[in-house]
Parts: C-alpha cells; structure tokens; sequence
C-alpha cells in the first residue's frame, strides 16, 4: 500500500465550527475570499476548495496513492485552547474525517489542556491510526512529562505518534510581529519547534517510551542533521533506532539526501503537507520512493503486538 503519511483536511463540520468563532483560530469570508486567522500568524488566504473530499481523492488517486493519512492542522492551536472551545472543534475534526471514504484514513488529536488518556482509547476504537500531537507541547523534556500520560497509552496499544508544528498550553503561540512576510512562522517557529520536540526525545523521550513508534513531521526541523552538534556539545551520539521517523514534508532532494546519509532510508516516510503544498516526485531512485511510500509507512504503521 503506497501512503502518504501527512495531509491535511479540514472537513465541513470543522469549516463551520471554525466559522462560528471570534477569537482565533478562526476563519472569515471577506471581498477578498476566506481568511484564516491564528494567534501569532499573519491573516492568510485559504481555499477551502481545496479541502473538499472528493476533490482531494483526486488527488490521492493522481499521486498514484493508495491512501492518504490526513492529520488535525496543529498550527491552528485548537489542542491548545481551554477544554471547552477545544473539544467542539476536535468532535468536528474527528466526526468530519472519519466520515471520508476508503482512500483516507487519519490520525486522531487530543486536547491538552485537561487531557485524559482515556482519549487515545478512543480514538484508537473508531479507527483512527495513531495520536498526533504539537511539537510544542512535547519541545522539552517537561513538555513529554505533561503528555507522558497519552503517550504511555499509545505505547501500550501499540500505535504510532505524529508530532507536528504546533502550540501547546504551555508554550502558546508568540505575538505576531508587524511586516513579516507569510513565510515567516514556517521558516522560523515551526522549525525551531520541530527541533526542540526531536532533542526533547533524544534526551528523556526514547527512555520513558522505549517501545514508542514516532513520525515526526518536516524531517524534525532538520534536527537529526544536528547530530554532528550535538556530540561536540556533550549530548548523546545519534544512534539507530527503528522506531523514529521522519517525513519529508516541505522539502527535496537535497534535505531528504542528507537525512537519509545520517538516518538511513528505513527511517524516511513520505508526507506531502497537502494541500499546503503539492505532491514531491522523489529522483532519489526507486528503492528511495518504494522505502518511503510503501516499506516504511507499514513499519510505522502497523502493530506487532498490543502490551498487557
């Protein structure tokens, strides 16, 4: 099965919910068409035909895909809200993408600011594949010991995390800044989080979680690439482990050739980012395309066994 590991859909219920709200995150219709606005993020336009279902399993079918795994847009932030705004906007979310045919499947999210692991069960019973989470709640080790409770319940039921750019409680969104171009969150917070969240793991994740499968979104904000860094600065030497993984989302050749000159290709999973951006045709050869399309997503994937 070729999958790709990372899209995202917002679906109508969630399009309406978001709709109704007043404060961020939020979107409006305008002369100029539909606005999304978030907390420390310029306004920026979105079209929100592009989040249409069955224009989208179009597009899984033109990738020459078998499924596409869509995943909660954690920059909206909507874990990190209060429990009470947040949990509308996941039962919108969750109800809205379970409802998508054959061609999607997706991963759950949970709120963070009361979270309860009963949660994972949950979403685990309707069929979702694994939980994900925002790199900014897990981008210390402080951070992993909040969620330490969710994802010892991933670990036990054998199912994977995502982590992607986003806010948590505890590390909310900074204010947005006059003049900055729109390109500016992606370039700068996102990474920056996605970095943390990665030496976050290295550092206490992987010995409170031994048995947990992690993807982590935008090749960790390059921070497997930092290994060489990381040694000369008295941290631990980067070593093999089959349970981590990285997609490709955002980036090319060349990024997705040093990852896999410091991580191995067993460890590179396709994600596109869609709609965000389009499809990547990988000319790193064959092997690469069928190890991330198809071997190592099934690795990701799917459980060996269930922990008593």
């Amino acid at each position: 099965m070729r999958v790709d590991s990372h899209q995202h859909l917002w679906p109508e219920p969630l399009v309406a919910a978001l709709s109704r709200r007043r404060e961020p995150p939020l979107i409006r219709r305008d002369d100029r068409g539909w606005l999304l606005r978030l907390r420390g993020e310029p306004d920026c336009a979105v079209d929100l035909a592009d989040h249409d279902p069955e224009r989208r399993g179009q597009w899984v079918e033109a990738d020459a895909l078998d499924r596409a795994l869509i995943a909660i847009s954690s920059p909206l932030g909507i874990e990190a809200l209060p429990a009470d705004e947040a949990a509308p906007l996941l039962a919108a979310y969750h109800d809205g993408v379970a409802a998508l045919d054959e061609r999607f499947g997706a991963w759950g999210a949970a709120g963070l600011a009361e979270s309860d692991p009963r949660q994972v069960d949950a979403l685990l019973a309707r069929g979702f594949v694994g939980l994900s989470i925002p790199a900014g709640a897990i981008a210390t080790p402080a951070g992993l010991d909040r969620c330490g409770a969710l994802l010892e319940r991933l670990e036990r039921a054998n199912a994977p995390l995502l982590v992607h750019p986003g806010p948590a409680p505890w590390s909310p969104a900074p204010d947005a800044e006059d003049g900055l171009p729109d390109w500016w969150p992606a370039m700068s917070g996102y990474v920056a989080q996605m970095n943390s969240a990665w030496h976050a793991f290295v550092a206490t994740g992987r010995a409170d979680h031994p048995r947990l499968r992690v993807l982590f979104a935008m090749l960790a904000g390059g921070g497997p690439l930092h290994a060489e860094r990381l040694a000369a600065r008295g941290g631990p030497g980067l070593k093999v482990d089959d349970d981590l993984f990285v997609d490709s989302s955002s980036y090319g050749v060349q990024m997705i050739d040093h990852a896999v000159r410091v991580l191995g290709v067993d460890q590179l999973v396709y994600g596109s980012d869609r709609p965000v951006l389009g499809s990547l045709d990988c000319p790193l050869g064959e092997a690469v395309r069928q190890a991330m399309l198809v071997t190592n997503p099934s690795r990701l994937l799917q459980p060996k066994e269930v922990l008593a």
